[in-house]
Parts: C-alpha cells; sequence; structure tokens
C-alpha cells in the first residue's frame, strides 16, 4: 500500500496491481486462469501468449511483472524462452505451470532462470502465494519440483555430467566436433548468443577454464557421438 496525504489527511492507495502474462497453447487453460484471478485486484492480466516464440514478442510490447508459462508447447522450447526473457528484461519473473516435477526438467527450468514451479493441482491460495512469493523477488517451488532438486543435488558429486541438462549435453557435444557458437546454433535453430550464455553455464558447472578443456572432457567422458 501507498500512503499520501491531502489538506493534512493520510490517504491510503492501493498498490499498482502485479501485471501477468500467460502463456498456453491451450485456450481453456488461459481461460480457467483468467476465472481463476478475476476477483483478484492485486493482480492484471495484461496479454497471452500461444508459445514461446509469441511470449517473447509480447514480453518486449507488454512488459509484465511475472510470465506464466507452461512448458509443453509447439515452437521454441520452454527453458530457450525463458532464457531469451530474461535476458530481455531484468525486471521480468518467469514462473513454470506444468502438469508434472521431472526432474531433469525441473533443474533446467530453474537454471534457464525461472523464480517459481507450480504444478497444475496446486490450491487456489497455494498459486496465489506463489505468484506473490515471486512478485516479491523470491523463488517458489512446488513440493514435488523441490525433492526433484534434491535428487538430482544427491547425484551430482557421482557424475559431473549431471550437472548439464540435455541441452547443455549437446552444445557440449557439438563443441567436442570443434563447431563454432554460430555453427552450433544453426545445428541447434539456437541464437549465436543462447549460444554463447549455454557455453558459459557448462565451463562453470564442469570448473573448465576453456573450450579445449571441454572438448577433451567430452571426449573422455564418452560423450561425443559418433556420425
Amino acid at each position: 500500500m501507498h500512503t499520501h496525504s491531502i489538506a493534512g489527511q493520510p490517504v491510503v492507495s492501493a498498490a499498482p496491481a502485479i501485471r501477468l502474462l500467460l502463456v498456453d497453447d491451450h485456450g481453456i487453460v488461459r481461460e480457467g486462469l483468467r476465472a481463476l484471478l478475476d476477483d483478484c485486484d492485486e493482480f492484471v492480466i495484461v496479454g497471452e501468449a500461444t508459445n514461446g516464440d509469441e511470449a517473447c514478442e509480447a514480453v518486449r510490447r507488454l512488459a509484465p511483472d511475472i510470465v506464466l508459462m507452461d512448458l509443453k508447447m509447439p515452437g521454441l522450447p520452454a527453458s530457450d524462452a525463458i532464457r531469451v526473457i530474461r535476458a530481455s528484461s531484468a525486471t521480468v519473473k518467469v514462473i513454470a505451470l506444468t502438469s508434472y516435477a521431472e526432474d531433469g526438467q525441473v533443474r533446467e527450468i530453474i537454471s534457464a532462470g525461472a523464480q517459481g514451479y507450480i504444478l497444475k493441482d496446486v490450491t487456489k491460495a497455494d498459486f496465489l502465494n506463489a505468484l506473490r512469493t515471486v512478485a516479491g523477488g523470491q523463488t517458489w517451488l512446488h513440493p514435488l519440483a523441490q525433492r526433484a532438486l534434491v535428487e538430482q543435488l544427491r547425484n551430482r558429486q557421482a557424475d559431473p555430467l549431471a550437472l548439464l541438462t540435455q541441452r547443455e549435453r549437446s552444445v557440449l557435444d557439438l563443441i567436442a566436433r570443434g563447431m563454432s557458437n554460430r555453427q552450433i546454433g544453426d545445428e541447434l535453430h539456437l541464437t549465436e548468443g543462447t549460444v554463447k550464455g549455454y557455453v558459459s553455464t557448462i565451463l562453470a558447472k564442469l570448473k573448465l577454464e576453456d573450450r579445449t578443456q571441454a572438448a577433451l572432457f567430452a571426449v573422455q567422458r564418452g560423450l561425443t557421438k559418433k556420425s
């Protein structure tokens, strides 16, 4: 709430509504979310998108505070869309909205920059709590998503490759083949900037200094696929 005064009398005005962008390829899901939030004045839905590409464009055009994004949509993979969205705005926050908490997917979505992971079976109270928590700058994870991340942490020490998402493994494979960032981008249908981000993440996760070490690591681990 914001407080100001008129003629010496304090007046309390409502805080600006939190601006939401809905991203889901199913119209009935978007309608359901609209109905769910219809009586919540603290939130306003400023737009909708049906895939990752539309979401990236809508974020630039509408400047939402939070993007509610389904993870299974045609076109640009959700993790890549999240990276593009987070790179395009320093303030926008992304919440994944999905039907299940797959171990590898949870890690990939969080590492891409999402601040929330909500399963579609949550109660309205938990859903609103998640929105408020993320809007306040904190992370909100469904209990099953938390459990999936804990399992990943337990497996990290045994195998450094467990740190990498499937997409990161693909990039590492192509690094080992001697491809440049541009060539990797062409191969995986990613921008050169997105590939550069993946390379930096891979080097950091594996505690390697450069691409040469990464390529050697991949060969030693037998990660490279035979053509």
